[in-house]
């Protein structure tokens, strides 16, 4: 878990559990069994293997209605068109592989709920990649429907926003909330083991005093991953600098009022100073080093924004993701969010005003 002892510079934390509008209760829960960590059944990994498994039954008897291509290869708008599309066989063998999926979410959840943290979860939504498609949405409305089958009386629903910008509009729930009263915009920064992602997001609060209208602007990816050789993690730093100097100059022209404040979402365990202490294998270079502190480099990259001095603060990202829904589960005490990726993130909030009362 993470702690609140405030940053020196800012006067708020990294990775804090007490943020302006939830609690967080837990966050990068790494459950095991025997088989494994739990969350390896609910990758975007294990629904291909899921699809692979059906075909290759389906190869005993006759053509593979889904042609040669590995299913680690078939894109999610190539499943989505097939599972829409005319061949009944192609379709079902792909309800076929969602069933299964939406059976091993459901164990999941299940598992999770059985944790002190997660205890009294009233709500679940299910972001990252797998959540952007047709099959993703199925097998999480099929898993929620298993669950309350089974007497849990819980929503798990697909994240309201794209995963790619639930990412980056997360960040203004990291903020303080005196960072809204003089500034229109803020930067964000969500950083994946494929790709970094930086953007703007408009906070629109004239629109939605809540935040909920709070949108990407304008954002800049880098897929590290394709990039060979694989990059130092001093040249992600180095990338991810020059984009977020490009986006404060796009800002600056288009005549946004930037906020002196970053906010990053990244992988793992974020300790209360910045560094990563687990959790980031993913990322280009050694990024859990005692000695490399991001939220630092960027401060004395970008050192001010406008008139003043740039906070910078860091948070998990699925903590941050999860961040991006807080206007709209105001009905709920307890919720958590689920990322499903290359692994399976996780994190549990309280709202705050609750949070006396939640035992």
């Amino acid at each position: 878990m993470a702690t609140d002892t405030p940053t020196r510079e800012a006067g708020i934390a990294h990775a804090a559990d007490r943020l302006p509008s939830v609690i967080v209760d837990a966050y990068n829960s790494e459950l095991k069994t025997d088989e494994g960590f739990v969350g390896d059944k609910v990758s975007k990994k294990a629904f291909r293997e899921i699809l692979e498994t059906w075909r290759e039954t389906l190869r005993k008897l006759g053509p593979d209605p889904l042609g040669d291509k590995p299913s680690a290869d078939l894109s999610k708008k190539s499943l989505d068109r097939t599972l829409a599309g005319s061949d009944p066989l192609a379709s079902g063998l792909v309800f076929s592989a969602i069933e299964d999926f939406a059976q091993e979410l459901a164990g999941v959840v299940r598992r999770f709920l059985k944790q002190k943290g997660w205890r009294d979860t009233q709500g679940i939504v299910v972001g990252g990649g797998f959540s952007d498609s047709r099959v993703g949405h199925l097998a999480i409305a099929r898993a929620g429907v298993i669950l309350r089958a089974g007497g849990l009386d819980m929503t798990l629903e697909p994240i309201r926003h794209h995963p790619d910008e639930a990412g980056l509009i997360g960040s203004v729930h990291l903020a303080p909330a005196w960072i809204f009263a003089g500034y229109d915009s803020l930067l964000a920064v969500d950083i994946g083991g494929s790709n970094i992602r930086a953007g703007v997001v408009a906070t629109n609060l004239r629109k939605a005093p809540d935040l909920s209208r709070s949108a990407v602007w304008r954002s800049e990816i880098w897929r590290h991953c394709d990039e060979e050789p694989t990059p130092t993690r001093d040249a992600a730093v180095d990338r991810l600098i020059a984009m977020l100097t490009d986006l404060v100059r796009r800002a600056d022209r288009a005549n946004l009022t930037l906020a002196p404040f970053i906010g990053i979402g990244c992988p793992g365990v974020i300790a209360a100073n910045g560094t990563i202490d687990r959790g980031g294998q993913n990322l280009p270079g050694n990024w859990e080093s005692d000695g490399f502190n991001l939220a630092e480099r960027l401060a004395a990259a970008i050192p001010r924004i406008g008139d003043h001095a740039t906070m910078v603060v860091m948070h998990n990202d699925a903590v941050v993701q999860g961040l991006s829904e807080v206007p709209h589960r105001t009905e709920l005490t307890r919720w958590g969010i689920l990322t499903i990726g290359t692994g399976l993130g996780n994190a549990r909030f309280t709202n705050r005003g609750s949070d006396e009362t939640a035992g």
